[in-house]
């Protein structure tokens, strides 16, 4: 049948449009024909193979039919895990988890341990701080470092500055004014809320001791020198045992192991990063105390030998623990305030048992006996904390150990120039310990007593007048007879 003319146009189009439609599905069809065709091809090929490997080894046949080889991956497929020593990719250490519900204080604790990664140890000599620093990302160890020697203290710790003073180029007051800028975490109203609670302590103070310290001594009888030594030496036994109490649960009571690996301290360590409750509650205690001890040194306690010692040892140590706080240094803090608060609970509890042996008219064995000891106490641990733990734990973990977890750690000369000269006051202290120690071997010293303290005879007096010369010339020879 032919179509008409008036209708061939529209059956071209439509046969074009057609065949548009269908060119698709040919090709594709085309296509599956010919990869359906080469698949088969290979299936044939293949047993083939077969039929000629069972003939040769029917064993291997088997195997390779039951447990086909397929293409190589880049990405190992999932299995069983393999003995150790064989496998050639070490498996990334698992991350602890909560279990759901957990209580908030459970989830800080897992994800702080999870958080607290040790990198790899360095070599003994001092090196290169960058170049360790770059090698903590390659791995972690297993279990704390050992504390070191004195003189692999100072090895190390010697070579470690020298390795960072070489590789600060720009040192000055520009990079100190740009690392104050870029580090330093310090708002306005934490520092008001330290000086308020530094006030608060001093109004404390002041209301126990006419409330409480001073009534205690009238009522026990004490001789009036105790009785005017004894608030103070009250008043910083309860603080210091407060603090030390704090600062041990802190280290053993919770996850920290700042104490037994101390360069833990600078893991993970991060400019700004978030200061945890709880020490942030210790360093808010700790830092108003010495802001009030420095006006109680002034104008609230005994003047003594050390006062001037005692008044730059107040200084240094409010210095310390603002600057760590605000550069995020506060791992180490604890651990410096745990090491030194234990020996002045010692301290203020032997003065406190030598004001009670001798009250109300007769001697107590029992004070007595408690002060010997406290003394005993005191020396060792004065020695044993404060110059045995302190540098081979704190001084070499922010000497030697701070490089190799950041090596560009800000202010480093500085914190630590502040924590030496903590170690000189510290051995300063413990020449008058040595030196009392022996004048009671001696038998200088039959009894306890605080030789830091000014005698009587030893006191300054007044040079006398004129006016006054020949009345005590006259007293010195109305004495002769």
């Amino acid at each position: 049948m032919r179509t008409p003319g008036c209708f061939r146009p529209v059956r071209v189009q439509a046969q074009q449009a057609l065949g548009e439609l269908c060119a698709p599905l040919l090709r594709a069809s085309v296509s599956s024909a010919g990869e359906w065709a080469r698949a088969q091809a290979h299936r044939q090929d293949a047993a083939r193979q077969r039929q000629d490997l069972s003939a040769r080894d029917p064993r291997r046949c088997l195997r390779e039919t039951l447990h086909p080889r397929g293409p190589r991956s880049r990405t190992p497929r999932p299995g069983p895990a393999s003995p150790p020593g064989r496998s050639l990719h070490r498996p990334r250490p698992s991350v602890p988890r909560a279990p759901a519900g957990a209580p908030p204080a459970q989830l800080r604790r897992v994800t702080r341990g999870a958080r607290l990664r040790r990198p790899p140890r360095a070599g003994a000599g001092g090196g290169d701080g960058r170049r360790a620093g770059g090698m903590a990302a390659a791995g972690t160890a297993s279990g704390p470092e050992p504390m070191p020697s004195y003189a692999q203290l100072v090895q190390r710790g010697w070579g470690s500055a020298l390795a960072a003073a070489r590789g600060c180029a720009d040192c000055g007051w520009g990079l100190a004014r740009r690392g104050l800028a870029e580090h330093a975490h310090l708002a306005p109203p934490e520092l008001l809320l330290l000086a308020l609670c530094a006030l608060g302590w001093t109004a404390l103070r002041a209301a126990a001791t006419a409330r409480l310290f001073r009534p205690l001594a009238k009522w026990c009888r004490l001789q009036p020198r105790d009785a005017a030594k004894m608030p103070e030496s009250a008043w910083k036994f309860l603080f210091y045992l407060g603090a030390w109490s704090y600062s041990a649960y802190l280290l053993f009571g919770t996850d920290y192991p700042f104490f037994h690996d101390p360069p833990s301290v600078f893991y993970d360590w991060v400019p700004g990063m978030a200061v945890p409750r709880d020490i942030a509650a210790a360093y808010l205690l700790q830092g108003s105390f010495y802001g009030h001890s420095i006006y109680a040194t002034l104008y609230m306690d005994a003047w003594r030998k050390d006062s001037v010692v005692m008044l730059v040892h107040h200084v240094v140590t409010l210095v310390l623990i603002v600057s760590s706080y605000a550069f995020r240094y506060h791992n180490v803090g604890i651990l410096v305030l745990f090491l030194h608060d234990i020996s002045d609970v010692q301290l203020e509890f032997t003065k406190l048992n030598v004001y009670f042996k001798s009250r109300g008219g007769s001697y107590h064995r029992l004070h007595a006996l408690a002060a010997d000891l406290g003394c005993l106490s005191f020396s060792l641990s004065w020695f044993w904390f404060r110059l045995y733990w302190f540098p081979l734990k704190v001084l070499y973990a922010t000497c030697h150990c701070s490089l190799r977890s950041v090596p560009d750690i800000p202010f480093y000369f500085f914190f630590n120039a502040l924590l030496l000269l903590l170690t000189a006051m510290n051995l300063y202290w413990f020449l008058y310990i040595v030196a009392f120690a022996a004048k009671v071997l001696t038998g200088q010293v039959r009894e306890l007593k605080d030789v830091r303290e000014y005698d009587a005879a030893e006191a300054p007096s007044p040079k006398p007048s004129k006016a006054e010369k020949p009345l005590r010339n006259g007293l010195v020879k109305d004495k002769r007879f």
